[in-house]
């Protein structure tokens, strides 16, 4: 009831946040001069969602993994689940950046003013640099800084040993989740602020750029859509098929099942009772590995993620005409599969975490308030792609350890 309760909630937030978007354009033909005036409104949205993303970022991880406590199927395929999850992630962020490539989203727009970016501002770090950057010697300074690479590290290592450490550490546990809740609560207070904020980035989107950013949007929604179809036939059906001999047919009959639900709710957590039901019950997985990785793999499996990240990388850097050199590109992939892990659970989790991502790699993130206001066309891809992700995963993981038969699957 709680779960429908906050799907029914996201719905209402959507239709406000759709209806900031529609007033933003109408206000930006309209008064352009105004609406570029007043975009201030838009920046103080940006810096709110910017102010969370440290809090959220530790919280979520720091959770996500200290609160795994069955610790002998932990140790037993927890670190070849991790292992493959971080693969399929890498693989989809691949595909997906290829996808983009090919189509170049943010390429072949005119606009009314060319939007202008300094690229000294990309980060393109070396090795030593990198490592330098996310070993800091003062935690609470690097977050005070916003560098979350570092927050990120730090708070995987402490949530390691509060599951080593088992119950002794319980009252850290207790703390954090509470914190988590009050964070959690905390932008959903800050999110209520999406359609004011949406409505003023997209006016000035409109009277900065005229009707050229709307040709720019829908080809960067149809990249994201065919990145993330590729992405489930090349990382996850192939695989699966020469891996675990399911046939294609059954496995995606089933996915077909699972992705009924994540486009109407666009919740990995809502969807997760018919993800096992499907895994067990259609594709024949063992009930105690299903329900060990696939609620592990709503946490840190994101392949929907890969291609969001990727994609909206390859778009931005496009549309302010920045050129991704190779060492940007693999420093974007390993942002990507660090941050990704933040996701679950936060209400309009994207928009905070590409303005995030984007942040971190030196791109700039204004262009999430446009996106934000169709972020729900994009989402349904996204969340799809990433429980699809786990089914997937399911199986690899189960025939890995001897405990899954193909001929299961109906």
């Amino acid at each position: 009831m709680k779960a429908l309760k906050a799907i029914m909630r996201k719905d209402r937030l959507f239709i406000r946040v759709a209806i900031g978007f529609v007033l933003g354009v109408l206000l930006g033909i309209l008064l352009p001069d105004l609406s570029i005036k007043t975009k201030v409104v838009g920046d103080i949205y940006l810096n709110m969602i910017k102010l969370m993303i440290i809090p959220i970022v530790f919280c979520a991880v720091f959770c996500g993994i200290a609160n795994i406590r069955d610790g002998a199927l932990l140790r037993r395929i927890g670190a070849r689940t991790v292992i493959l999850y971080v693969v399929m992630f890498v693989a989809s962020s691949v595909v997906s950046l290829a996808i983009a490539w090919i189509i170049r989203p943010g390429l072949g727009t005119v606009f009314d003013n060319a939007p202008t970016y300094d690229p000294a501002n990309l980060v393109t770090p070396t090795v030593s640099s990198f490592l330098a950057n996310i070993v800091p010697s003062n935690i609470i300074q690097a977050a005070a800084n916003g560098d979350t690479l570092p927050v990120i590290l730090f708070t995987i290592v402490c949530a390691v040993a509060v599951v080593a450490v088992e119950d002794k550490a319980k009252p850290v546990l207790d703390l954090v989740n509470g914190l988590s809740s009050v964070m959690f609560k905390v932008l959903g207070y800050f999110m209520e602020f999406s359609p004011i904020g949406v409505m003023s980035l997209m006016a000035f989107s409109v009277a900065q750029y005229g009707a050229g950013i709307f040709g720019a949007l829908a080809k960067y929604i149809g990249t994201c859509w065919l990145a993330c179809i590729v992405t489930f036939l090349v990382v996850m059906v192939l695989p699966v098929w020469l891996y675990t001999k399911v046939s294609p047919v059954k496995f995606m009959k089933a996915c077909g099942k699972v992705a009924l639900v994540t486009l109407s709710t666009t919740s990995s957590a809502a969807t997760l009772p018919t993800t096992i039901n499907v895994s067990v019950d259609d594709l024949g997985a063992p009930e105690d590995i299903s329900r060990f990785t696939l609620p592990l793999g709503c946490t840190i499996n994101m392949c929907g993620g890969a291609c969001s990240f990727c994609c909206l990388a390859v778009f931005v850097s496009d549309f302010y005409g920045i050129n991704l050199p190779l060492g940007t590109i693999i420093f974007l992939v390993l942002v990507a599969t660090l941050i990704n892990m933040a996701a679950p659970g936060i209400p309009g989790g994207g928009v905070v975490l590409g303005a995030s991502f984007l942040s971190i790699i030196g791109l700039p993130f204004d262009l999430m308030g446009a996106i934000s206001g169709f972020y729900r066309l994009l989402d349904m891809a996204f969340t799809t792609m990433n429980v699809e992700g786990d089914v997937a995963a399911n199986l690899i993981i189960a025939k890995s350890v001897g405990e899954y038969d193909a001929s299961r699957a109906k």
